[in-house]
């Protein structure tokens, strides 16, 4: 069986981090924000990242930001 109901792997907050060139400190920040969405794995509060929601953050920013990345989410 496969298609939309498999297991995808998901992303460490590192992963992400490294995927969007910026710090893990920005990614936990716009994660409490709401910016990018994340999933609490355990009481520690671990967060694991689902690729499609990485994807849907990068085809979210508009192409001004690109002049100086990331500016338009400095909250």
């Amino acid at each position: 069986m496969s298609g939309n109901n498999e297991l995808q792997p998901l992303l460490t907050l590192k992963e992400v981090a490294a995927i969007l060139h910026v710090h893990v400190n920005t990614v936990r920040r716009w994660s409490d924000k709401g910016v990018i969405k994340a999933l609490q794995i355990n009481r520690r509060g671990d967060r694991r990242f689902r690729r499609q929601d990485i994807s849907d953050f990068l085809n979210r920013m508009n192409p001004e930001d690109l002049k100086e990345p990331f500016a338009s989410l400095r909250l």
